[in-house]
């Protein structure tokens, strides 16, 4: 291995060598409690030393890396305290993740770290969010991320070189290319000499990198720090490496060659570059002993502390209290004056005045600037803020969701506009697996709200008509907004962009130019979890949400017998499952509306919760209605009949009079 110092003066060359000593001997160390049964899981780095410290040690401490689980030089060369990675490990307190994640999935916000999840794609698009907001603050810095080769097989991975090539982003994607995804070698993973060759495809620059000579990989990542700080863009990093053990270590290596394993064993990052020291005297055989040993003494005085730390006890309290960031309501009431205006004009007015309110609040969606959008909500608003704010996106649902999770790390607010909810299905993943469980897992806000016009009733067929509130309200650490009128709207949207935690914010689009309301002229917010009577009575209580307040407002109007109260949740995560009580408690009868499809739905958690908590006040059997179980379809006559309100005007009736 062919070893080139160029301007690195001995201190540089040192610190080199000791940034990966010291995983290694971690590594180690690791191995033997893995054997011991003292820590339950390892994926092993050993081999890609040179890629983590060589890239960290040339990014600046102010600027965020995006590591993997074979990244450990890079919590080590960010001087993270051994004993809290070692607690990390072992499910203690002192970790990062209070026992809720193991390994390298964590983020710090004090070291600038963001870790992975293991669906590994969206931490692509977190890079891409992080980039830009140092981009539009005009910050001179760099965001890093890691992926693995299997890896570039992921949707989010092309997502992501795509947008951060439209838009300039300074990022470095490093692909550590180590051979095999598991136990897939790369011939039966992607069918391109070199995976650097991608970023052609996107107008990108590349380069390809030993990644097992550290002094490579230090000079030239530290050359492009330099240039893209000068010059904002991204850059695609192909590190060729190896790696000598396990996907984890259960896995074990059996499916490696022998004789590529041996080939590989030759190209030991630290035992070449150790050598190379040595031979131009910049180390000593005695320096090397003195080194591993303060490095010993460090590893088994932080073992220690680890070990010597309780285990961590379950607080149910805790639990659930740390699902969401704190949000301390902040109650804005509007002025007297108001005008009448449509369901869409509230939700753009709110989105409006949401943007001169909050200077760092980006928009981001599909046609959205210039045009305004499908719908029009941001009609007129480039002029007003400008094309870096009100962001238009290639089609990338996913990095789209990602990107905007990045924004929030870094300090934006972010509102992202699904064209329509239907194509919310293709950046999922994000939503419930990072925007969710970010602040449970290391305390880190999803500061994201998610625009999502959906609902049936206008003929637009089996994908853009559905209303999918269910796929989030089941998951935990997202909120779910559904108002029926534009000043609730209007209201909600506000307080979903104050809001420090992921919101889907559903529209409904029948309602965007058929339902007119008083709405107040200026900023103002509502409360979640505080459900409207829309009207009160004695004889039965409806129960509903968005159209179907409507559609219950239209039956209950045909019906002036029927004296129903009539509860707008308005939202349903958080849930005012307290007003439903209220109601029932002073009708005895509970009919429930809703336009999704009915198994599985809103309706039915709450059916299940009346009979669990109010069974003692029910006069009559709960009633779920909702829309046919088929997917929407695009004829007249058949989405009329597939959707509910025939009967619930039925269902009412024979509730009523039972």
């Amino acid at each position: 291995m062919r070893y080139h110092i160029g301007d690195l003066d001995q201190q540089k060359l040192l610190d080199l060598y000791t940034g990966m000593l010291k995983p290694r001997m971690i590594e180690e160390k690791m191995l033997i409690l893995l054997r011991q049964g003292k820590v339950s899981k390892w994926f092993s780095g050993i081999g890609q030393e040179a890629i983590s410290v060589g890239v960290t040690q040339a990014l600046k401490e102010d600027e965020y890396i995006l590591p993997m689980h074979r990244n450990l030089g890079v919590f080590t060369s960010r001087n993270i305290p051994l004993n809290r990675l070692f607690a990390q490990w072992q499910g203690k307190q002192s970790g990062f993740t209070n026992g809720r994640d193991r390994s390298f999935h964590f983020g710090t916000q004090e070291y600038k770290i963001v870790g992975m999840i293991s669906h590994l794609g969206p931490q692509l698009g977190v890079a891409d969010g992080i980039a830009l907001a140092d981009m539009l603050r005009r910050k001179k810095r760099v965001t890093a991320v890691f992926t693995g080769e299997g890896a570039t097989s992921e949707g989010d991975f092309h997502e992501a070189l795509n947008v951060a090539s439209v838009w300039n982003l300074p990022v470095l994607f490093c692909i550590e290319n180590n051979g095999y995804g598991l136990s897939t070698p790369t011939n039966e993973q992607y069918n391109c000499e070199n995976l650097a060759d991608r970023a052609k495809g996107y107008g990108m620059e590349s380069r390809i990198i030993d990644g097992n000579n550290i002094l490579e990989v230090y000079a030239k990542v530290d050359e492009l720090c330099k240039a893209i700080r000068k010059r904002p863009r991204p850059i695609l990093l192909e590190f060729k490496t190896f790696r000598m053990r396990g996907h984890e270590e259960a896995s074990g290596t059996k499916y490696v060659p022998e004789k590529l394993m041996k080939e590989w064993e030759k190209k030991d990052p630290i035992a070449n570059y150790e050598a190379f020291l040595l031979e131009n005297g910049s180390l000593s055989e005695e320096n090397i002993e003195q080194l591993k040993g303060s490095i010993s003494d460090e590893i088994d005085e932080n073992l220690k502390l680890a070990f010597d730390e309780p285990s961590i006890s379950f607080n149910e309290t805790k639990e659930l209290g740390d699902i969401y960031q704190p949000f301390d309501y902040q109650e804005t009431k509007p002025k007297e004056e108001t005008k009448n205006i449509r369901f869409v004009d509230a939700i753009s007015e709110g989105l409006e005045q949401s943007m001169y309110r909050h200077n760092e609040l980006i928009l981001m969606g599909q046609d959205i600037a210039d045009y305004g959008g499908v719908f029009k909500i941001t009609e007129g608003f480039v002029p007003k803020f400008g094309r870096s704010r009100v962001r238009n996106t290639p089609i990338c649902e996913s990095v789209i969701v990602s990107a905007a999770m990045g924004l929030s790390i870094n300090g934006m607010k972010a509102v992202v506009e699904m064209q329509f909810a239907d194509f919310v299905s293709t950046g999922f993943n994000p939503i419930v697996n990072y925007l969710a469980k970010s602040h449970y897992r290391w305390n880190e806000k999803a500061d994201v709200v998610i625009r999502m016009p959906c609902g049936a009733g206008v003929g637009a067929g089996p994908f853009h008509s559905q209303t999918n509130e269910a796929w989030f309200t089941k998951t935990p650490g997202l909120k779910v907004v559904y108002p029926a009128f534009p000043a609730d709207a209007k209201g909600l949207l506000n307080t979903a962009i104050n809001d420090p935690n992921p919101v889907l914010f559903f529209e409904h689009k029948g309602l965007y130019r058929s339902v007119y309301g008083e709405v107040p002229s200026d900023y103002y917010t509502l409360p979640f979890g505080k459900a409207n009577w829309v009207r009160k009575g004695e004889a039965i209580s409806v129960v509903t949400y968005g159209a179907g307040v409507h559609w219950a407002i239209e039956v209950l109007e045909k019906h002036p017998e029927i004296d129903a109260d009539l509860l707008d949740l308005r939202t349903l995560q958080p849930l005012d499952f307290d007003a439903v009580k209220t109601s029932l408690k002073k009708t005895g009868k509970l009919i429930i509306l809703q336009e999704d499809t009915l198994f599985g739905g809103i309706a039915s958690d709450i059916s299940a919760m009346v009979m669990e908590e109010c069974f003692e006040y029910l006069d009559a059997p709960v009633k779920r209605i909702g829309s046919l179980e088929t997917p929407v379809p695009f004829a007249k006559e058949l989405e009329a009949n597939y959707l509910p309100k025939k009967r619930f005007e039925a269902a009412l009736l024979e509730l009523y009079t039972y």
